[in-house]
């Protein structure tokens, strides 16, 4: 985080100093230029003369962009879901043609376009970036930079942890997902999406969950797609893998889909899931999806989170083709992001919105981590996606119910408003990593898998909530344990509730499930509080 910082100020004195140069030249900047986004242009007049023919990635945002406004209207998670991919598909085959078209004259190839949002990657030279720019049907121009994985020191984690539990883990019950169990609902009907840096899938907690495993045979069509397509380590996972990996050496998106689903005890035997040696997930009775949007160094891309993205609202096959073959009933019912796209490293805070919006729109709940810094001070929660409204973004808390102190904390940087959403365990979660073992780690990225283990509990014992992302939210947020803070983020007084170190304060499961009873249920065990 200290190296992201020192980063920012890099690329801060390096527009101060473009502003200055060309500040001089009253009028002389071409009228195009307002619609690169500054990180982009500053880039490009960084670049050397002799450079000039170097290929650069750029992603060009068309002027137009489907409404979608009609979707909350809309009842049913699939009928959303159809209704999002036909309007975006539509928009992006109608509007994309004739720039598609002159790409192709200029003798572009590498391109590939979008519908999640109506947007074309390009990857050229500057003087395509200057012609694409000055097309009237685009309207902004970003760059695709390289974004490392937001993970906190080595020493800030106890590690590598094999040994077997025999016992809940303390997250677990900390949030009452267990007693949840207890009243029959583990998560089943439910699908869980994870984009991150892959998944171990046939690791002893993870298999029987994977949607692509029947018992017998895998089938990684619709289950599983991998955004990266190339990879400069590729010893656990090679670049457009045809079965879900996980490249990097810290297991950071094995850890995390442990944390939603895993279990390690067969859903046949006895006293499933309480009495597994590792009931490390949250909802061991959900199925999970998976995308890798990061490459075995823990890079990724605004574009590899968009396809993921992508992907997850309309699923395809391997080698499908996302305009037409994409299946909106294949689609999760919520999705975890436990990565960050920081406008230090060039991501735009504005580029990835309306790719969280439409998610949102095809009634996916769409988590995000909030972010990790050492010592974390208000204002600090300033990457995408964490930042939008649409996201549902997670602080991490102790075992205590302590905000941890690396959590990062509101203002969302964004608009102002209120950031984190809510607050989850993230201090020392035991969770399965690469290889069939088990580990510990801690950070956001750890906190944000509860809340999408608990979503997937709440629709196993209402399913008529699938869909509706409002609804959902708004139990989460009411049945919190309410926490409060003296650290005054946002202009927040000591007592208030929600507020911008908590949100609404830790996830409770077992007071969310209660919610939709019509009659209070009186149990002979406790949850914590």
């Amino acid at each position: 985080m200290v190296q992201r910082r020192q980063r920012q100020i890099i690329v801060t004195i390096g527009l101060i100093f473009i502003t200055l140069i060309f500040g001089a030249q009253a009028g002389a900047e071409p009228d195009w230029w307002a619609k690169v986004d500054p990180f982009l242009l500053a880039q490009m007049q960084a670049r050397p003369e002799t450079d000039a023919n170097v290929p650069i990635e750029f992603l060009v945002t068309m002027a137009v962009q489907a409404d979608l406004s009609a979707a909350a209207e809309l009842e049913g998670k699939l009928t959303k879901g159809t209704f999002v991919y036909e309007q975006l598909t539509a928009v992006a085959q109608q509007t994309q043609a004739p720039l598609l078209a002159q790409l192709n004259d200029m003798g572009v190839a590498d391109v590939r376009p979008f519908w999640i949002t109506n947007m074309v990657w390009v990857r050229s030279d500057w003087d395509t970036l200057a012609t694409v720019a000055q097309r009237s049907d685009v309207a902004k121009l970003y760059a695709n930079p390289q974004i490392a994985l937001d993970v906190l020191p080595p020493d800030a984690a106890t590690g590598l942890r094999t040994d077997a539990v025999n016992t809940i883990e303390w997250n677990i019950s900390k949030i009452g997902a267990d007693a949840v169990w207890e009243l029959g609902y583990t998560g089943q009907g439910v699908v869980i999406g994870g984009q991150d840096t892959g998944y171990d899938w046939d690791h002893p907690a993870l298999k029987n969950q994977y949607r692509g495993w029947d018992g017998s045979t895998a089938d990684h069509n619709y289950n599983w797609h991998d955004a990266i397509h190339s990879d400069a380590v590729t010893i656990y996972c090679f670049p457009d893998s045809e079965f879900p990996c996980d490249g990097y050496s810290g297991s950071h998106g094995t850890h995390t889909m442990g944390t939603m689903v895993g279990n390690d005890l067969a859903p046949t035997a006895d006293s499933w899931p309480e009495a597994a040696q590792n009931a490390i997930g949250v909802a061991p009775g959900a199925q999970w999806i998976g995308c890798r949007n990061m490459n075995s160094l823990g890079n990724g891309t605004p574009t590899s989170y968009t396809e993921c993205y992508e992907w997850f609202v309309a699923p395809y096959p391997l080698g499908g083709n996302p305009m037409t073959d994409g299946d909106p009933n294949k689609a999760p019912h919520v999705i975890n992001n436990s990565w960050g796209c920081p406008p230090s490293e060039g991501c735009a805070p504005d580029s990835l919105e309306t790719v969280v919006n439409n998610v949102r729109a095809a009634g996916i709940v769409t988590v995000h981590s909030a972010g990790n810094m050492t010592n974390a001070d208000c204002n600090t929660i300033t990457d995408p996606a964490a930042t939008y409204p649409a996201s549902f973004t997670v602080g991490a808390t102790d075992f205590n119910d302590n905000i941890a102190s690396f959590s990062e904390r509101g203002p969302s940087t964004f608009d102002g408003g209120l950031k984190p959403d809510i607050s989850a365990p993230g201090v020392n979660i035991r969770s399965t990593v690469r290889n069939g073992l088990y580990g510990v780690n801690q950070g956001t990225s750890m906190a944000a898998p509860h809340v999408a283990g608990l979503v997937a509990l709440l629709i196993s014992a209402n399913p008529s909530l699938a869909g509706d992302v409002d609804a959902i939210e708004a139990i989460l947020r009411d049945t919190a344990v309410p926490r409060t803070s003296a650290q005054g983020c946002g202009g927040d007084g000591p007592t208030d509730v929600p507020n911008h170190v908590y949100g609404y304060g830790r996830i409770q499961a077992f007071e969310a499930i209660l919610t939709q009873f019509p009659i209070k249920l009186y149990l002979p065990f406790s949850v914590s509080e």
